[in-house]
């Protein structure tokens, strides 16, 4: 009668108690699990958040007009990049941006076209409706953006695929 506590229930305290430990941990451990992915989807917004505020910082825009701002330019962008290069970029970016540009139906699964400052500056204008002076300050804004959030190595290859009048785009301050 080792197994029975003194009430004659049948079960044994000591067992008992670990039986509750062990439920008590496996429903932590989807209590953790679920924490862990609530940190990192909050962790994920942050970034995103931080990104658009930056942007809407440099741009003078509030954070819609930098979200459509930063999905257009990076879109175009993807066009005119060759290779893995678009992908190489986009991995650098916030997640939840990466996810927008996903569904940029521009690019995906088409090859990389040639076109230059004035075809970038049109594409975006056209994109969001301004006129090309305002689309080059919003491209501008995007790429100082882009600039603060990846390596300078991946700038750097993603200048060496651009014509030298869109290279310029990325280097000249606002």
């Amino acid at each position: 009668m080792a197994d029975t506590d003194r009430t004659g229930t049948g079960i044994n305290p000591q067992s008992q108690g670990t039986e509750e430990q062990g439920q008590s941990r496996r429903a932590s451990g989807v209590d953790l699990q679920a924490r862990r992915e609530q940190r990192s989807e909050t962790r994920r917004n942050q970034t995103y958040k931080a990104f658009l505020g930056n942007l809407a910082v440099i741009g003078s825009m509030n954070e819609e007009e930098a979200e459509r701002a930063a999905v257009s330019v990076l879109c175009v962008l993807e066009q005119r990049l060759y290779g893995e290069e678009a992908a190489h970029l986009e991995a650098q970016l916030p997640g939840k941006l990466q996810d927008l540009l996903m569904r940029c139906e521009r690019h995906m699964g088409k090859p990389a076209s040639k076109f230059g400052k004035d075809g970038f500056i049109k594409m975006v204008s056209e994109d969001l409706g301004v006129d090309g002076f305002e689309a080059e300050k919003k491209i501008r804004a995007v790429f100082t953006a882009v600039r603060d959030q990846v390596s300078d190595g991946e700038i750097e290859d993603v200048i060496g695929q651009l014509p030298a009048d869109l290279r310029e785009l990325w280097h000249r301050v606002i």
